[in-house]
């Protein structure tokens, strides 16, 4: 298996060109799947576990509420909490300029050209379904020109018309040398700015937009040239290109489709719907909807964004509350991405195609292999990356190899700046530690050990390394959330000046949680076992 995050990392003005920049959309690490065993532990033993955890929540989320209602009025905080919804009586968090983005300043635009596409789609696939992705194309193109303009457009159609005629030579290596190279023009100064100079237009979200779309196009056209180089009989047309780059709902925020899934799906004539597909995406709409609406409430008593910009201010709440609020911000984060992939996705749907599957949920998560946001960007890192490098995983050497590449793309297409780098290193090491230590307990006496255990007890044994991977995973990524002080803050107060009492306390509501993870995995490995002996008879 393999994994990808997305972080939004402010103060990286190489990506987005804002100080609330976006990675949202952007690959972490790409790892091997975790093993999960099969062992059941009683009933009392979970509900223990769940009554701990639940507890610990609650008593966490309290400090941080009062924290936001007592401080609301303090003057750090006044441009991160505006105004909110008048029948709450509260002010609301809106420090995350993307949130913000999305439904008050960029929200009519994006309803309308979503809406657009909707109806053109629903047309073609009705009158020429097999005409539907050149409508897809031209109607993605002539947004694109209504958005930013003709010069951002043919800074894009630049770019692909030099990697297209890159593909031609179906080199491997030359693809992935020109493809960098074009991302770097996109990332790098001064050549990112040169080209952000032609679009002449200024509005707030041009940067955003930009960057965005730019980014995701050289992507995509090294999927494109990739895929190309591998096909055995002929080449894919610049045509072909151009309808993969310019689906709207795609272009400037992902996720990313290879260009074979993306080539195999829109080019089939006979659209057929799956029973209850119809109604499964309608609910998916529904759920979202109720997302967007449950995160506004919650940013009404909880400011889990604003509180960490004063490092003064959360180093005086307790050691919960302050992992409480570390933990939180990866859970929004995840919220987030759900939210606009599973917009996006919802749209693809309406198309007929298979999109990639929305992010795994970060409260499920306790080792690096398995942490991921957008599935596209991972799918795109261990196809042309991690796997071809990595080969099976299991070779230490090897993998160092695929992984220190894997973050070098990474790097580049983030942005590459201080915090860029130290979030990549640190990953870098969490993802190949894992097999470090895997390997080590794989030797003996420890194999003989494990293999003359009880199951329940090695899957306790397990949890225990889990919960301390799930605070490792948390640190390393609320740095690219936040800041590197609020890092190191969280960081020493759980493990040096709040040793042994918070540390340990912490580290076992940590493990009981990673046991009920455990315990999901199980139910649905069993359940995934019945299936394929239901299928197979």
């Amino acid at each position: 298996g393999c994994s990808s995050d997305p972080f939004t990392l402010h103060a990286c003005l190489p990506l987005w060109g804002s100080e609330d920049c976006s990675l949202l959309l952007v690959p972490a690490y790409c790892g091997r799947g975790i093993v999960t065993g099969q062992a059941m532990l009683p009933s009392y033993e979970l509900g223990f576990y769940a009554l701990i955890l639940t507890c610990a929540v609650v008593y966490s989320g309290n400090g941080i509420f009062e924290a936001s209602r007592d401080n609301v009025n303090r003057k750090a905080f006044r441009q991160g909490i505006k105004p909110g919804w008048h029948y709450f009586g509260r002010k609301m968090d809106s420090a995350d300029f993307e949130w913000a983005m999305w439904f008050t300043s960029f929200r009519n635009i994006i309803i309308f050209a979503l809406s657009g596409h909707i109806l053109f789609a629903k047309i073609c696939s009705m009158v020429a379904p097999q005409h539907r992705s050149v409508v897809y194309m031209l109607y993605g193109m002539l947004a694109v020109l209504g958005t930013m303009g003709r010069a951002y457009l043919m800074i894009v159609l630049s770019h692909c018309i030099v990697l297209y005629s890159v593909a031609l030579a179906k080199q491997r290596w030359l693809c992935f040398a020109a493809g960098l190279c074009s991302l770097a023009s996109f990332r790098l100064e001064p050549f990112s700015t040169w080209q952000n100079g032609f679009v002449t237009r200024t509005f707030d979200l041009q940067d955003v937009l930009f960057y965005g779309g730019s980014g995701f196009t050289i992507m995509r056209c090294m999927s494109f040239a990739l895929e190309n180089s591998e096909r055995k009989g002929g080449i894919y047309s610049i045509v072909d290109l151009l309808k993969y780059n310019f689906y709207l709902p795609f272009f400037f925020f992902g996720p990313i489709m290879t260009f074979d899934r993306f080539y195999s799906q829109v080019s089939t004539s006979e659209l057929r719907r799956k029973d209850n597909e119809m109604w499964n995406i309608r609910v998916q709409a529904f759920l979202h909807l109720g997302a967007i609406v449950a995160v506004d409430v919650f940013f009404h008593f909880f400011y889990i964004l604003t509180l960490p910009a004063d490092v003064k201010f959360v180093s005086r709440l307790s050691d919960w509350a302050l992992a409480g609020l570390a933990y939180s911000n990866l859970v929004y984060d995840w919220v987030k991405a759900a939210v606009m992939f599973g917009v996006i996705n919802t749209i693809a749907r309406l198309d007929h195609l298979d999109p990639p599957q929305p992010p795994k949920c970060i409260t499920m998560l306790y080792v690096f292999a398995e942490t991921h946001f957008d599935r596209g960007i991972n799918d795109w890192l261990c196809k042309y990356v991690y796997d071809h490098l990595g080969e099976n995983h299991d070779n230490v050497v090897k993998e160092l190899r695929a992984t220190i590449c894997t973050f070098a793309v990474t790097t580049l297409w983030l942005g590459p700046c201080e915090i860029v780098y130290i979030w990549s290193v640190c990953n870098c090491f969490g993802l190949n530690f894992e097999l470090w230590v895997q390997k080590f307990f794989q030797m003996e006496p420890f194999g003989s050990m494990e293999a003359n255990m009880s199951e329940p007890m090695s899957r306790r044994i397990r949890g225990i390394f889990g919960a301390a991977n799930f605070w490792a995973i948390v640190l390393y990524n609320v740095l690219a959330l936040n800041s590197l002080d609020f890092t190191l803050l969280v960081a020493k107060r759980i493990l040096l000046t709040g040793f042994p009492l918070s540390t340990l306390s912490i580290w076992f509501i940590t493990y009981c949680g990673v046991q009920l993870i455990k315990e999901r995995e199980r139910l649905l490995a069993i359940e995934e076992e019945k299936r394929d002996k239901e299928k197979a008879a």
